[in-house]
């Protein structure tokens, strides 16, 4: 079982965690309990010092931040004093070590998560929609649109003054003869377009000029230089991938309930998102303001939650928040998260896991979100939309067939759940082992 190679690295990360114990009982003799304790009681204070930070207003807030920053300051302060601060960095050094072994021993082997690619014939009449306004001016920074017109596409630059229905104007595109669709913009934009390529079974080309391009980066292409992109005009391949719909609607990343869905639909948060979310999160986290949603996942009811993430494939199982990646998009399953917690307690309980109400995470093929509401705030991709209740999400597995460059940077590996017992079999010495 393993490579010669998987052994000897679980067989380092088993000696790297022995020592990383031996340094922390010799070195700080009687003293290691209480550095245990220390570490998670500040752990502990700094949860909750963030909990109120973000529930609270005024005086308790504050005081909230002051506890929050100074915890990891007094910490240091006591073990200097104690003279026992290299022990720690020692300690965690080792641990950290050990850590990076285990995360490559137990890898997975990089074709469990290559998506399948077919070959495509360049196209004759493509249709491409550029926002030069995403990601602060990547359009005319790259200068994509003279480069695609330059490789025989017809480009539609965005107005903000004339503004148009994007999903109307590639319809159009495909009764004037568009042989495939694309977009240089933000997911929102993608997620449009990327509709209409799925309903007439066109390639769809995505240009990596959005301001973070989630679809783009899961898809593996360059996010430094988006004209890199246009070389799957010349040099393609197709992968098929899902695409999820919200109410009906289109969505290429993630369409989320609550807490988020609520500060994005301010007026106020384009222009000053930190000091918006600040503002209106002590009432939405708290029950305050908002609507009472019932989520529907997996054959479970989840009451009351004030955040609900469903994204078009499962993220990382680390991530609660869609910021990171997904290693694949063709699984046929949304990924979802669920957030309800509503004191200390709850949140010390998400430390641990244990809080069954509190954190739910889950691969389904459908998630109804209801509410006391006849209608509730959602985002998708990002763009704040109203929708009738109840908002039914779907995934239509490998819907949309994608243009991608031959050469591209690729998708980053996803992270291994770690699985001590599966490591201590790898470093197990076993007759014949080299």
């Amino acid at each position: 079982m393993g490579t010669g190679r998987q052994r000897w690295l679980a067989r380092s990360a088993v000696a790297a965690m022995f020592v990383a114990v031996v340094v922390l009982l010799v070195f700080a003799g009687l003293k290691t309990l209480m550095l245990l304790i220390l570490g998670v009681g500040a752990l502990v204070v700094s949860v909750v010092a963030a909990y109120w930070f973000l529930t609270s207003r005024g005086f308790l807030r504050w005081f909230a931040l002051c506890v929050g920053v100074l915890t990891p300051i007094v910490v240091v302060v006591f073990l200097v004093r104690a003279h026992l601060l290299w022990v720690v960095l020692l300690t965690f050094g080792l641990f950290v070590v050990a850590a990076l072994c285990a995360r490559a021993a137990l890898a997975d082997d990089p074709s469990d998560v290559v998506v399948p690619e077919y070959p495509s014939t360049p196209p004759l009449r493509p249709f491409l929609v550029m926002n030069p306004y995403s990601g602060g001016g990547k359009v005319g920074k790259f200068g994509l649109r003279e480069k695609a017109e330059a490789l025989g596409a017809e480009v539609f630059v965005l107005d903000a003054d004339h503004p148009v229905d994007v999903a109307e104007l590639a319809r159009k595109a495909v009764d004037d003869g568009a042989d495939l669709l694309g977009v240089a913009g933000g997911d929102g934009t993608q997620a449009l377009v990327a509709a209409v390529a799925a309903e007439h079974g066109l390639p769809f080309l995505v240009i990596s000029a959005g301001t973070r391009n989630h679809f783009a980066a899961d898809l593996g292409l360059d996010l430094q230089d988006p004209s890199h992109c246009l070389d799957a005009l010349t040099d393609g391949i197709d992968i098929f991938v899902d695409i999820g719909t919200v109410g009906g609607r289109t969505f290429v990343n993630n369409a989320s309930f609550g807490a988020y869905a609520e500060v994005v639909q301010s007026p106020s948060y384009r222009d000053a998102k930190t000091s918006t979310a600040l503002r209106m999160l002590p009432d939405v986290l708290t029950g305050q303001d908002g609507a009472h949603l019932i989520a529907h996942v997996a054959g479970s009811v989840i009451d009351c939650p004030q955040a609900v993430l469903v994204s078009n494939g499962p993220y990382e199982t680390s991530d609660l928040a869609g910021l990171g990646r997904r290693p694949r998009l063709d699984l046929g399953t949304l990924g979802v998260v669920a957030l309800s917690v509503t004191n200390t307690r709850q949140v010390i309980g998400l430390l641990r896991r244990t809080h069954q109400h509190g954190l739910t995470q889950a691969t389904t093929s459908e998630v109804i979100v209801d509410a006391n509401m006849p209608s509730i705030p959602v985002g998708v991709d990002g763009e704040a939309l109203l929708m009738p209740t109840p908002v039914r999400c779907t995934v239509r597995p490998a819907a949309l067939r994608v243009r991608v460059p031959r050469h591209r940077p690729g998708v980053a590996r996803p992270k291994r759940t770690f699985d001590l017992v599966k490591l201590r079999e790898l470093a197990s010495f076993r007759r014949g082992d080299a």
